[in-house]
Formats: structure tokens, sequence, C-alpha cells
């Protein structure tokens, strides 16, 4: 009798429901946003979808880009846009990749080569994480934004030596700092490279990221601002001088063995660059409603920081979903990270503020938490 060719799939799948670590995908309804990296509300910005829908009027473009780019997908608009990106975050050069991930993967897997070190924060990205792994370089970890454990790392690296952080990191949302690193990074030699993702459009008089804010532009040997979050469509630019530019082109396997980005995805960028730093507004609103909701918390532990991404935390993977269901029954879309994304005993809720959420809602967020 032949085996079920997915037996050894649905085994690992019982497991993951044994450990209740089983993922599933769901959709929001009606409920209040509490969960989405749309800080600044550009998917739903009428401003933004005229400019989307009067570009792509104007240029006509074909509906796809044909090819990588380095086949039929490399385009003038696109080369366009690359500019643009960099003269907005003061950088030499820029390339865009198809997502943050994307982006991440592809810088890390191919700069580090064998004898090379490179030094991550902990709690870095799974994407940087990947990307490491790839690469030929040897890889350590250093304690979260711990000054004296990354020099400690940096004493003992060889070869050309990386350091990868956040500007503000995913999970806690609490801000690296930033200076006090570049700092550490030039007295050691190393090479800078800050992912700046849930900074841009967020951090600075006009959002442009924790880097630019600091004046750090000419310590970074690369910056990483992807579109999927503030921005409100995809993508991700790395930046950094034309020669990192160039390497990347003829060494990073994910920028060179994919099909480039179409003209609306284009179109969805220019717009979201055209209107994100003039809402200085949107920017105040939001440090109110992170401002009410900090304060209506005090009691609760919750993780420091004073960014849209707001960390509970709710020990055990049970107790947490639990929560979150409670949340959601009460019309609030806050979602649960479990372990093993975050550690064993600092799962949390991960709690997303944004410019059109209102002082109403952020009351009944707090209300419910604490009942």
């Amino acid at each position: 009798m032949q085996q079920d060719s997915t037996s050894f799939l649905t085994r690992l799948l019982d497991e993951r429901r044994e450990q209740e670590l089983f993922r599933e995908l769901r959709l929001p309804g009606d409920k209040v946003d509490f969960c989405s990296n749309d800080y600044l509300g550009l998917t739903r910005n009428a401003e933004v979808r005229a400019y989307i829908h009067q570009v792509m009027e104007e240029r006509h473009p074909p509906h796809g880009s044909t090819g990588s780019r380095l086949l039929a997908g490399n385009y003038e608009w696109i080369l366009s846009v690359e500019k643009d990106l960099a003269a907005f975050h003061h950088a030499a050069a820029g390339l865009i990749y198809n997502s943050g991930y994307d982006a991440n993967l592809g810088l890390f897997s191919c700069l580090g080569r064998r004898g090379d070190t490179i030094i991550y924060d902990q709690l870095i990205h799974a994407s940087i994480r990947d990307g490491v792994r790839l690469s030929a370089a040897q890889s350590f970890s250093f304690l979260h934004s711990d000054i004296g454990d990354l020099e400690k790392k940096l004493r003992n690296a060889s070869g050309n030596i990386f350091v990868a952080v956040e500007s503000i990191y995913s999970m806690d949302g609490d801000l690296a700092p930033l200076a006090a690193i570049a700092a550490l990074c030039q007295q050691y030699g190393a090479h800078l490279i800050v992912d700046e993702a849930h900074a841009t459009g967020v951090i600075g008089n006009a959002g442009e990221g924790l880097v630019q804010l600091l004046l750090l532009e000419e310590q970074c040997f690369a910056r990483v601002h992807t579109f999927g979050k503030a921005v409100g469509c995809h993508g991700a630019v790395v930046l950094g001088s034309t020669i990192l530019r160039d390497y990347l082109i003829n060494f990073s396997r994910s920028f060179i063995y994919t099909t480039a980005l179409p003209p609306a995805s284009l179109a969805a960028i220019e717009a979201g660059y055209a209107v994100f730093p003039y809402l200085q507004a949107e920017r105040e609103m939001l440090s109110s409603l992170i401002t009410q909701f900090r304060a209506g918390m005090e009691q609760t532990d919750l993780l420091p920081g004073t960014t849209p991404i707001q960390a509970v935390l709710t020990p055990g993977n049970d107790y947490t979903r639990r929560t979150s269901e409670r949340l959601q029954a009460a019309g609030l879309d806050v979602r649960p990270i479990l372990h093993p994304t975050v550690p064993k005993g600092a799962e949390r809720l991960r709690i997303v503020l944004h410019s059109f959420n209102t002082s109403d809602e952020v009351a009944h967020l707090v209300k419910v938490l604490q009942a």
C-alpha cells in the first residue's frame, strides 16, 4: 500500500498543534486596526490613490516588468525612482528590491566572505538572520542594544566586519542607541548597516528615518528602507555608495534572479514618498495616541518605547492567545506574538497605533486590556 505522500507534513503540523504553535491565516473583518504597519494610513489615503491613478494614466506603462532587471525588466522609471529615493535619504545611490525580505536576504548573503564577520543585534529581523545564514562569513549576535556586549564582539572580530541593527525593533518597538553604535563601529573600523523599515515615514520631521534625524548618514555603510509599512505599498531600497550598488547588481542573488517590480508598484512608491514627508499633523496625532496609550497602561507589563509599536508582555502562548481573542471579541484587531517568534516567557500582544485611530478607540483598547 502506497504511503500518503503528505504524511510527513501532517505529522509536523500535528506537532505544531500539540505545542499550540499552529499558525493560520485570518481576515481582520471590520475590527479596529491595532495590528497593521500602516502607521500613517497611506493605504487608505485619497491623495495617494489619486496620484497613482494619474501617473499610470499619464505614463500608460505595460502591466508587468517582463523580466529581471538584468534582462528585460530594467526601465527608465525605476532608475528615476532609485535616484529620487537616494536623494531624499541623502545617499549616493539606491537599488530597489521587491520586498524588505528580499533586500535583507540579498544584502547580507552576499556581503560577508570567508574570513569576514557579521555581528547583529539578537532581536534583529528574521530576514537579516536568513541572509546571515546564507553568508560565508562567521556571525555572532550581541545582547539587544547592549553597547558593552557589542564592543566585546568587535574586539574578537576579523576580516571585513559588518554590524547589523534596526532603528526601530519590530517586536519591542524600541529605538536602537544608534549614535553610540555608529561611534563604536567607527572606532573598530566596522561597516554599519541599519534597517529603517519601521522608522521610514514615522521618525524625523519628514519621516526620513532615525539615521538622518541623528545626522549619521556618512557613518552608515548601508541602509534599508522598506515600503510595506508607513509608505503603504511594497518593495524596498538599499542605500549606500555607487560601488555598493554595483556590487549588489553583480552578487545579490535575490536581486539578480527575480522579476523586477511592475510599474504599478513604482507608482505606489512614488506616491507614498510624494505624500508622507508632509504628514506632520499625522505624525503628531500618532505621537499623541502613543502618549495616551502609555499613560493608560501604567500598571501593565508594558515594554518601554515611544514608537507606534507598543508591546504588552503576556507570558505564555496560551494566555497570550486567550487575551488576544478577548480583544478580538471586543472588536479590536490585536494579534498575539507567540514563542518561538519571541523567546519563551516574552510572549506579547504587539499593539500598533496609527494616525487614523481615534482617542476613543485607544481608550476602549486600554479599558479592555485592563478589565
